[in-house]
């Protein structure tokens, strides 16, 4: 699941599940058997619905939570077969910035405290030559020195996402989890945020797995995207080929839905009605998960989960219609 424009593999997620015993026994397959690469440089944006399983996706691989079955691989090694010593290199170098700034940091220290942390934690440097990177860290988000001495609560959901940033990058990692990074802030800040990621990505030589519901702000930071749909990756491609040429009847449903600038274009629009409910991820249909609200479906679409298949090269999907 490749991408020519990047050779080496810096992450591999093959057959990813994370299932929950939830009260009375009932499974929740939050994550079923999901399969990726990311590239070293790269950002690979994930999109769905609102409990799709992308965050979990996001949080397994991070190592927060235990892997139901499946393996990832960072750099060639399978953290499942990780020692001590390579265990604690890996949570330096993949890091994670979460939805809510404000409950991922902690509200007793100071911003300083917070962004020093890590350094702390890995015992990279002291004294004096951590504070000089914490006040170069501090402006590498744009913010000011002055603001190290102040506690999370002074600050505006915008900053507060900033200092979370600050705080990801500060024991220098190679790969960070952005887990909706956005939709907690104002339409007008996002913007910002995303240009910031950006900008830090091509200064750093950072790679993402930006995980959002935002489809434009999705299309405007990642070079590839995938799709899921009650915890599937159900279409990944190169981002320009995924949004103008949707294969699976899910993107397209949702491509069909995002807002055009033009007001002349945008009253002609004609997105596609969806028909039913997502189904519980304690419930999932047989086959095709997406067949129940899906418009094409047949009767062999019950039958059996379709193959993620590559159909153009780079282009993956799973659905036998296409």
């Amino acid at each position: 699941m490749g991408s020519p424009q990047h050779s080496k593999k810096l992450l591999e997620v093959k057959g990813l599940k994370k299932h929950f015993r939830m009260n009375g026994g009932a499974v929740l397959k939050a994550v079923d058997d999901v399969s990726f690469d990311i590239f070293e440089g790269e950002t690979l944006g994930i999109v769905g619905e609102s409990g799709c399983g992308k965050s979990t996706t996001g949080r397994a691989i991070k190592g927060i939570y235990e892997l139901t079955d499946g393996e990832v691989v960072f750099d060639g090694r399978p953290l499942t077969k990780m020692n001590k010593k390579e265990k604690l290199a890996f949570t330096r170098d993949a890091q994670m910035i979460f939805q809510d700034p404000y409950s991922s940091l902690n509200p007793r220290m100071t911003v300083g405290e917070l962004i020093g942390e890590g350094i702390d934690i890995h015992q990279l440097m002291k004294g004096k030559e951590k504070l000089e990177r914490v006040r170069e860290l501090i402006k590498l988000v744009g913010l000011n020195e002055e603001h190290l001495s102040r506690f999370p609560h002074e600050f505006s959901g915008g900053q507060r996402q900033r200092i979370g940033i600050a705080r990801a990058l500060a024991v220098e990692p190679r790969f960070i989890v952005c887990d909706e990074p956005i939709s907690a802030l104002d339409v007008s800040i996002q913007a910002q945020v995303i240009n910031l990621l950006d900008e830090l990505q091509k200064k750093l030589k950072l790679t993402y797995l930006f995980i959002a519901h935002d489809l434009s702000m999705v299309r405007h930071i990642s070079d590839r995207v995938g799709v899921m749909y009650l915890g599937k990756l159900i279409e990944l491609a190169p981002t320009e080929e995924l949004y103008t040429n949707p294969l699976h009847p899910y993107t397209k449903a949702l491509m069909s839905a995002i807002p055009i600038p033009d007001p002349i274009a945008e009253e002609q629009r004609d997105p596609i009605q969806l028909t039913g409910d997502l189904p519980s991820p304690m419930n999932i249909p047989t086959g095709c998960p997406f067949r129940t609200r899906c418009p094409i479906a047949t009767a062999e679409c019950a039958k059996e989960v379709p193959e993620f298949r590559e159909v153009i090269p780079g282009h993956w999907v799973s659905c036998i219609h296409v």
